[in-house]
């Protein structure tokens, strides 16, 4: 199979474990068989690999996601990056010209779109590949997963097909609905319409040249900006004559808002929390490490970070959105390709983070204009290189970089680190980078 991975999400709805650059799919909540955690987008490529361990996987997504899905999926997964927002049919045609030109994907192959982020298990990936198998037919020019509703929701489109056969052409489509409309909708026998789908390569890249002139891939992405935002469905699902949808009747949730999440997490607290007897229907995600108690609660969610703390009713929940939006806060933790960091203390003329570095991985070479940098090692070996001159380090050890210098890391083992800067103007545009040799 060749399965492209819409990664997307501002990281609103998730709040506080979510934020500008760590969205909703890099949130690890799910218990592996060994006790870890993982997230949506390690569980969803996870599950592939189990199905096919051949599939070629490529994720289309923002610059800003790139370095989470290295720390996540490793260095080899396939990523098409975009480099500007646009809206969906952008990034698929984005991905279809980065599938033939650098991946080198015959035209004639079969492509199935998906989003990164459902709740489903193993038949759902069955149900993909069958997907593949009906696009590859050529019976239809798109086709669609059909997802059978379990209740009149409001929250997605509705796909109407000519019969209720496993496999049928699709007579209608029809926009989010109020409740009763959908109920409406689904006594006429209409799917849920959960944005996935296949088609033959070949047909997605001739879909990209009716609406964009372009050479290739490269020229695409140089001129990405240009291309108008305009949504997938929009562009090619509606108008589309030979349209076919297939029936999905397994699970499959929509992991959008704290309500849903908390419906898929295998356990009521992760993290450091407790609650007593009274307490129902209540779920405690913590990342902090100080203790959460709950007391005679009823179906609420609590979640603490270091972007804050959320204290909701579960239904509330869904409409976090504008609150958050509100906050004017930088990015307290992040996940990068070379590891992860923690603003642990904001001051004025201060900032205290701790830095922890993947083994084998080490910092862009480079220097601060307007800032001391301090690092105290407190777990793990490494080298740290500061104006060209290489040392050994280890715990304990402190390394002290005056505004100015050229400075990097390496980390031999997991290397953990208090980093503390010191000036009056701490911003991420003041860093200059340098070749090492």
């Amino acid at each position: 199979m060749h399965i492209v991975l819409l990664s997307g999400g501002s990281g609103k709805r998730l709040w506080p474990l979510s934020n500008d650059v760590r969205s909703k799919q890099f949130i690890k909540l799910f218990r592996r068989e060994d006790g870890s955690y993982e997230s949506m987008v390690q569980r969803v490529y996870r599950q592939i690999m189990a199905v096919d361990a051949d599939a070629t996987v490529t994720i289309a997504t923002s610059k800003a996601q790139v370095s989470a899905l290295h720390n996540q999926l490793g260095g080899d997964v396939g990523i098409c990056v975009e480099p500007c927002r646009r809206d969906t049919f952008p990034a698929i045609a984005l991905a279809s010209a980065y599938l033939a030109d650098v991946r080198h994907i015959d035209p004639e192959e079969p492509v199935v779109v998906c989003p990164v982020d459902p709740y489903v298990g193993e038949d759902y990936f069955e149900a993909l590949r069958e997907l593949s198998r009906q696009a590859d037919k050529g019976e239809a020019n798109l086709v669609l997963m059909g997802i059978e509703p379990t209740y009149p929701s409001e929250k997605y489109g509705y796909i109407l097909p000519e019969s209720a056969e496993h496999t049928a052409f699709v007579k209608a489509f029809r926009e989010k609905p109020t409740e009763d409309v959908a109920r409406e909708y689904i006594e006429q026998g209409a799917l849920w319409n959960g944005g996935v789908f296949a088609f033959k390569l070949r047909y997605m890249l001739g879909k990209a040249h009716e609406l964009f002139d372009f050479a290739d891939y490269q020229d695409l992405f140089a001129r990405y900006g240009e291309m108008a935002k305009i949504s997938f469905d929009y562009a090619v699902a509606e108008k589309e004559k030979k349209i076919q949808v297939q029936r999905f009747s397994g699970e499959w949730k929509d992991m959008g808002t704290w309500n849903t999440l908390t419906e898929a997490m295998e356990e009521p607290v992760i993290g450091k929390g407790m609650m007593n007897k009274e307490c129902s229907g209540v779920h405690i995600v913590n990342e902090m490490d100080v203790p959460v108690l709950a007391m005679g609660l009823h179906d609420v969610v609590i979640s603490a970070s270091p972007e804050g703390i959320l204290v909701s009713d579960k239904g509330q929940s869904s409409y976090i959105k504008p609150f958050v939006d509100s906050f004017e806060q930088q990015v307290m933790f992040a996940e990068k390709s070379w590891g992860s960091f923690k603003i642990v203390d904001v001051e004025e003329r201060s900032l205290t983070i701790k830095v922890t570095l993947n083994a084998g991985h080490s910092m862009n070479y480079h220097s601060h204009k307007s800032r001391d940098e301090v690092w105290t090692v407190i777990a793990g070996e490494g080298r740290a290189v500061v104006d060209g001159q290489q040392r050994r380090i280890g715990v304990g050890d402190v390394v002290t970089m005056p505004a100015g210098c050229r400075h990097t890391v390496f980390a031999d083992t997991e290397l953990k680190m208090i980093e503390v800067q010191l000036g009056e103007d701490i911003t991420v545009r003041d860093k200059q980078k340098f070749e090492l040799d």
